[in-house]
């Protein structure tokens, strides 16, 4: 591999993070190909198996995944002054480098439904932690026929253990 190569996969994977707006387009563009969008979203700090497992996993329900990643003031509110650890445009720039993601989009709320709103995606994909009531955005979802998928639950990994074991 030369380093022009490197380069060009590198920009290919910034291409991949998208603006609200051209994320609404992305979508569409892919369902009028008759392509299925899942949408999954999470704060993603510290990228650990149980992440990579779970977005190969929504990647499966459909042909085409957009993960939507928590702004830094957002994890903030959820996890507290001292998250995150990684910068978002660091963890959309990660995340964007999987081969399973398509699509990343940054988003500033504390819960995506606002964007899942604007985004219309097919597939709304959560961790099996969640109960179905509790998911953001379900009820939008199936309002316009789409369908919510549970991800399995991957036991005793998470950022939180990771951050607590290195802090020690």
């Amino acid at each position: 591999m030369t380093r022009d190569h490197d380069r060009r996969q590198a920009q290919h994977s910034r291409e991949k993070i998208l603006s609200r707006a051209a994320a609404r387009a992305a979508v569409s563009a892919a369902q009028r190909d008759g392509d299925t969008v899942v949408f999954t979203n999470g704060c993603f700090d510290l990228l650990h198996v149980g992440h990579v497992r779970s977005l190969e996993q929504a990647r499966s329900f459909g042909d085409r995944l957009l993960v939507a990643v928590n702004r830094d003031a957002s994890v903030r509110r959820i996890k507290g002054p001292r998250r995150p650890i990684v910068p978002e445009h660091q963890r959309a720039e990660v995340l964007a480098a999987l081969a399973c993601v398509d699509w990343v989009v940054l988003f500033g709320q504390e819960t995506p439904v606002s964007l899942i709103r604007a985004l219309r995606p097919d597939v709304l994909a959560k961790g099996g932690e969640y109960a179905l009531d509790e998911i953001a955005g379900r009820e939008d979802v199936e309002s316009w026929g789409g369908r919510v998928e549970r991800l399995r639950v991957i036991q005793g990994i998470r950022s939180t253990k990771l951050i607590d074991r290195v802090g020690r």
